[in-house]
């Protein structure tokens, strides 16, 4: 499948061709399956933080990981979150992180967090869709959990 990447030039915007795999999302199960397949077997070892880009008909169109850390945390900069949903044109977007220790609630600073990017992207007129918990054997969401308000 052919998807597309917007890329900024000196004077006007192109659109390049890439072979990522469009794939409709329409529920948290679909990110988890979608997503997971960024993670290898350091699920259980180091948190990672991805983003997945999204068009308005909530195809997949892109996504970046945006930082890897320690086994108990990572540090996520909403300044490069920001400049990979803007460059990549992106509708909405769903964040993705990783708990090493299999501890699939999200911790007071996963709820600020998630929030204060919400916020950011909201000036772009970009909606963070849903924020997925991963562990080796499960996942949470946040929309599903009502956390998304």
């Amino acid at each position: 499948m052919k998807t597309y990447k917007s890329k900024l030039s000196k004077f006007s915007l192109k659109v390049e061709k890439t072979d990522f795999p469009n794939q409709k999302i329409t529920h948290s199960k679909d990110s988890e399956e979608f997503i997971r397949q960024f993670y290898s077997d350091d699920i259980e070892i180091y948190e990672s933080f991805f983003i997945l880009f999204l068009n308005r008909a909530n195809n997949t169109t892109g996504y970046a990981k945006i930082s890897q850390g320690g086994c108990v945390g990572t540090v996520v900069d909403i300044k490069i979150i920001a400049k990979y949903a803007v460059e990549s044109l992106s509708q909405s977007v769903i964040l993705c992180h990783n708990h090493p220790s299999g501890t699939i609630e999200p911790s007071k600073e996963d709820i600020a967090m998630t929030n204060k990017i919400k916020q950011a992207l909201s000036l772009f007129d970009c909606n963070v869709l849903d924020h997925i918990i991963l562990t080796s054997t499960g996942y949470y969401s946040f929309s599903d959990n009502g956390l998304m308000y």
